[in-house]
């Protein structure tokens, strides 16, 4: 079976939900902390502070509208099985909600070294899940399809690009945090940690597996 030109093979299947689900356990370990949300739910869970919007359905708004800006910014290029980034957040919020519940039994951070640990561990996580889902090139969640829509349009890699675009996100949700609520809200420090070394950690981990291997993995193929 082909998909996207490719055979759509176990492995490339595992790789992607292997990948997502590393993502979600990332930021279990982002709210575990106690120190901000990850940068790719910062927005929703704004949005849920500042108009109680149930925190899936403004996770569904946040993915159509960045879903939009890929059609703004593709144009032509731009595929049908993009739309398909919106559902793919239904699956992450429910891989979301298993690993908060799995991360249940920890204890909630009491000292800022414990909870700064937890904030690395979920950099880590997130940093790895992308590494395995974004070059299988079935379908992203919005938040990367618009990262490699970016870094396409202006030719450049994927990892900077992710830096950029995790930065503007949480500077929107501290914005829209402060403005409407007076507060940080969703954002902590370790929401801006995560946009400064997410895209910076998927490059080293790119780099040693480079290293290891001696391949090499598209990071912006769509």
């Amino acid at each position: 079976m082909q998909f996207s030109g490719e055979e759509l093979t176990i492995k490339r299947v595992f790789n992607y939900v292997f990948g997502l689900y590393l993502i979600t356990l990332g930021v279990a370990f982002s709210i575990k902390s106690g120190l901000g949300s990850a940068p790719v739910s910062s927005i929703p869970y704004a949005m849920n502070l500042i108009w109680a919007i149930e925190i899936g359905v403004a996770t569904f708004i946040f993915h159509a509208f960045l879903v939009l800006i890929e059609l703004l910014l593709l144009r032509r290029d731009f595929k049908k099985k993009h739309f398909l980034q919106v559902f793919v957040g239904v699956l992450f919020g429910a891989f979301t909600s298993f690993s908060v519940a799995l991360l249940g039994f920890i204890p909630s951070a009491d000292n800022f070294l414990i909870a700064l640990i937890m904030t690395v561990l979920s950099i880590f996580f997130i940093a790895l899940g992308l590494f395995f889902y974004v070059p299988t090139n079935i379908i992203p969640l919005s938040v990367e399809g618009v990262t490699q829509a970016i870094a396409i349009v202006l030719d450049k890699p994927f990892p900077k690009i992710k830096v950029y675009f995790d930065i503007t996100v949480v500077a929107t949700a501290l914005i829209l945090s402060y403005g409407f609520l007076g507060e940080f809200g969703s954002v902590g420090i370790g929401t801006i940690l995560g946009a400064l070394f997410i895209g910076t950690t998927v490059k080293y981990i790119h780099k040693i597996y480079g290293h290891f291997t001696g391949h090499d993995v598209d990071l912006k193929k769509m």
